[in-house]
């Protein structure tokens, strides 16, 4: 019996392609750019898939799929690019991998965290372009992460992961989540993002995106961290009102930041990349001239 045939629509790693080779009848799409419209036929005689987050899988794409398609996978933690509902009509199975990325993310936070108290996003090209010195005592002066306060909104996997770096440092944890959660003894829980936000030295966005929580960082809700304090995000880019954040920064209402995740990526907004004080950390990113802002959610 020949082995099920299953569709990558990416150019994946060796390891990864030799895997599914030994499983399956790999048929790669073997470009480093999504399969977009030409998903349906490269389809066409295939029993499973695998697809990148960049492949939206609506309703009407899923409903496009050959009759053959019997299961469908996606190459990332994330799957709000498939369109569950409709999977779920037509008898679909949908996977992804939980828990896969929550070290790497939360390593990227605590590199976001000492990149933006310290300000390596400045120091680290000013040394390679040879304009380091004469020395100052105040130049590149840096916050110590030592004993204070980083506050998480969202204490999932990815939250907790983030959680348990800092301790080496003796950070103070707070959280915000509707309830406690139990892994997360000896942090300190918020009901409610206000109280979460007035007291931290460093504010980190761990949270989801859903319509309630989309653009919920915006000016009144920045306008409640305390003058200087640091903002991190690796969360989606659609939590944060992106004009908002650029003015607060630019006005050293906030003091540093770091940030993982943009509203339109990888067309990052360029005043992004302009701003003081800002570590900016993507892998698959390119300045976007328009510099327009879009609320369309961003794996």
């Amino acid at each position: 019996m020949s082995p099920p045939t299953l569709l990558i629509t990416r150019y994946l790693p060796e390891p990864v392609r030799q895997l599914a080779s030994a499983t399956f009848e790999a048929k790669l799409w073997a470009h480093d750019a999504p399969i977009g419209d030409l998903l349906t036929p490269w389809a066409q005689g295939c029993n499973a898939l695998l697809v990148m987050m960049t492949d939206r899988l609506d309703a009407l794409k899923l409903r496009q799929l050959p009759t053959s398609v019997h299961a469908v996978s996606t190459y990332s933690v994330g799957y709000d690019h498939i369109k569950l509902a409709t999977a779920t009509q037509l008898g679909i199975p949908v996977f992804n991998t939980p828990d896969l990325h929550t070290d790497a993310v939360a390593e990227i936070a605590l590199l976001l965290f000492l990149s933006a108290a310290h300000d390596a996003a400045a120091a680290e090209p000013t040394l390679r372009s040879g304009g380091w010195g004469p020395w100052s005592p105040t130049r590149f002066l840096g916050q110590q992460l030592n004993s204070r306060s980083l506050d998480i909104s969202g204490i999932g996997r990815i939250g907790q992961g983030i959680a348990k770096r800092p301790l080496a440092f003796s950070m103070r944890i707070h959280y915000y989540n509707r309830t406690v959660h139990a892994s997360a003894s000896g942090f300190t829980h918020h009901t409610s993002l206000e109280p979460l936000q007035a007291h931290n030295d460093m504010f980190c966005i761990c949270a989801p995106s859903t319509p309630q929580s989309r653009g919920a960082i915006n000016r009144t809700r920045l306008a409640l961290l305390p003058i200087g304090a640091a903002f991190v995000t690796i969360a989606r880019g659609d939590l944060v009102d992106e004009d908002a954040l650029i003015n607060a920064i630019t006005s050293g209402y906030v003091g540093s930041a770091g940030l993982d995740v943009f509203c339109k990526k990888p067309n990052i907004n360029s005043r992004l990349l302009k701003l003081p004080r800002t570590a900016v950390f993507s892998t698959s990113a390119k300045p976007d001239a328009s510099a327009s802002r879009t609320t369309e959610r961003t794996p």
